[in-house]
């Protein structure tokens, strides 16, 4: 597998233009502001659009036969660090619904619940703990040797086995259904 995804594209507009020209204003400014607007109805405003719109991010996949052989792995090596720098880096926290997360973390847990849809005191530890079930699940997927443990003597502890797998379920479950969430 070969990956190249390259940075987002910068927008460069106008309105930019204009920052640029009145550079001793604040960009908040009123002058900077009208400039911006006079320059988007002239040639060289639809000529940034145009170039604007040409451009486009770098985007190169390359997929080999043997990378689907244990897709779920070879895609846990590339989700596990993303999703830990996601967890080291986040500015904020997606909705979380309680029935994702123990007792001590649902909205009623809180200390301020507030009305239902703001946040409160939980907000932000239950995305924490759904985080850290999803890479605690990755983890598990990428060591092959996780479920070593389990088997003492050459017989499986049935039971551990089955709470184990269950625990790495609902890690990929919960992957899955904040998938959208995966933001910063």
């Amino acid at each position: 597998m070969k990956v190249n995804i390259g940075t987002y594209r910068t927008y460069f507009g106008p309105y930019q233009l204009a920052e640029k020209i009145l550079f001793w204003k604040d960009k908040e400014d009123d002058a900077v502001y009208g400039l911006g607007e006079k320059i988007s109805e002239t040639f060289v405003g639809k000529f940034l659009y145009w170039i604007d719109s040409k451009k486009r991010r770098i985007e190169k996949v390359h997929i080999d036969p043997y990378d689907t052989w244990s897709m779920d792995n070879t895609l846990a090596l590339i989700i596990l660090p993303m999703l830990k720098q996601l967890k080291a880096t986040k500015h904020g926290s997606p909705h979380v619904d309680d029935n994702d997360v123990p007792e001590e973390l649902r909205f009623a847990a809180s200390e301020d619940p507030g009305h239902e849809f703001e946040t409160d005191s939980n907000w932000h530890k239950r995305w924490d703990w759904v985080m850290d079930e999803m890479i605690w699940a990755f983890e598990q997927i990428v060591d092959d040797n996780s479920d070593a443990i389990y088997f003492e003597d050459g017989t499986l502890d049935v039971e551990k086995w089955k709470a184990y797998n269950k625990r790495i379920d609902n890690g990929t479950r919960l992957f899955g259904v904040y998938f959208r969430g995966l933001w910063d």
